[in-house]
């Protein structure tokens, strides 16, 4: 199927913004889009003239528009699954006083589309919209672990087990056996596999049919939260994610 090469440079643009690059010059867009100036503002321009990039009048510079806001609220609207368990996320990170994601998949990454943040949590470096890989985090194990079998091999042919962490999985055939030990417990955990200092817990969230739609995490601070503490965090996050879990339709 032919693309439409102006409609994809224009997409090209939109993903060079992210946390860390929120704004940037021309000079910067065209040299990474490797495409002239004239282009690059033409693309721009277009844009612009419908909300999805504004210009600081000051710096010059172009950030993301406000439009792009609005349809990102589109889509977590339509996602009921962040409805049902928002109150369930805010029970567990009340009750422990901790930081609780919800992430769905999308591709080789897990998307955090919910967060609530806890009273005693130093963890800033989650939001709602980041990726975040599958195999160095416990919620993408959980997310493989429970998923479709032939969906987890297709997904694992040609993955890059990329190194967050001296602690990170690197090969298939660990995270294979990773991946088994999850399902047998029915819960994952990543020890300063993703973040250094960071240990996370994350259980399943199935819907009416079984199949896992998301994933619930709580994360800790391994300096403040020791062993027995972390696995009374695990009881209670397995005790919401089944609370959601029934929401949702599903019967053991």
């Amino acid at each position: 199927m032919p693309i439409i090469q102006s409609l994809d440079r224009a997409l090209q643009i939109l993903d060079l913004f992210d946390e860390y690059t929120t704004e940037l010059k021309m000079t910067e867009i065209s040299a990474r889009m490797g495409l002239h100036k004239s282009t690059v503002h033409s693309l721009l321009r277009t844009l612009q003239l419908h909300g999805y990039i504004d210009q600081d009048e000051e710096t010059g510079k172009y950030k993301l528009g406000l439009k792009m806001l609005e349809k990102g609220q589109l889509v977590l609207k339509r996602m009921d699954i962040r409805t049902v368990a928002r109150k369930h996320l805010e029970a567990l990170s009340a009750r422990t006083g901790q930081t609780v994601h919800l992430v769905i998949r999308d591709g080789k990454e897990g998307v955090y589309i919910d967060k609530v943040e806890g009273e005693k949590a130093a963890i800033r470096y989650s939001r709602i919209g980041r990726r975040v890989p599958l195999h160095s985090s416990a919620v993408g194990k959980v997310l493989l672990a429970f998923g479709k079998r032939e969906e987890t091999e297709a997904l694992l042919r040609d993955y890059a087990f990329t190194a967050q962490t001296p602690a990170t999985i690197r090969d298939k055939e660990t995270l294979l056996r990773e991946l088994e030990r999850v399902r047998e417990q029915g819960y994952a955990v990543d020890n300063q596999e993703n973040e250094p200092g960071v240990r996370c817990g994350a259980t399943p969230i199935r819907d009416h049919t079984g199949a896992v739609a998301a994933a619930m995490s709580i994360s800790t601070l391994t300096s403040a939260v020791d062993d027995g503490l972390f696995r009374r965090y695990l009881l209670l996050l397995q005790e919401e994610g089944k609370n959601i879990s029934r929401l949702l339709g599903y019967r053991p």
